[in-house]
């Protein structure tokens, strides 16, 4: 049985932050529920795929914007979100 590889605490912080804006969709109407959760997933899958994972400078200036993004969106007045970009 294999077990997982250990994460840093950068990885961790990501994924924190990536289950924050999935648990604040929760609490958004359905259908604007769906929208966030694909333009997030979106959104994290292509730094993913386009941020150097060695760029520590940009992965934290990244956590610090979607840390920000994620408390407005915590906003029980904010309805959706317009984009992450």
């Amino acid at each position: 049985m294999a077990s997982r590889p250990t994460l840093s605490g950068i990885q961790k912080q990501v994924l924190a932050l990536y289950r924050g804006f999935l648990r604040s969709a929760r609490q958004k109407a359905p259908e604007e529920r769906c929208r966030i959760e694909s333009v997030v997933s979106a959104e994290f899958r292509d730094n993913a795929r386009n941020v150097d994972r060695r760029n520590f400078v940009y992965i934290e200036y990244l956590l610090r914007r979607g840390k920000r993004q994620l408390e407005q969106l915590k906003n029980p007045d904010i309805t959706g979100l317009a984009t992450l970009k």
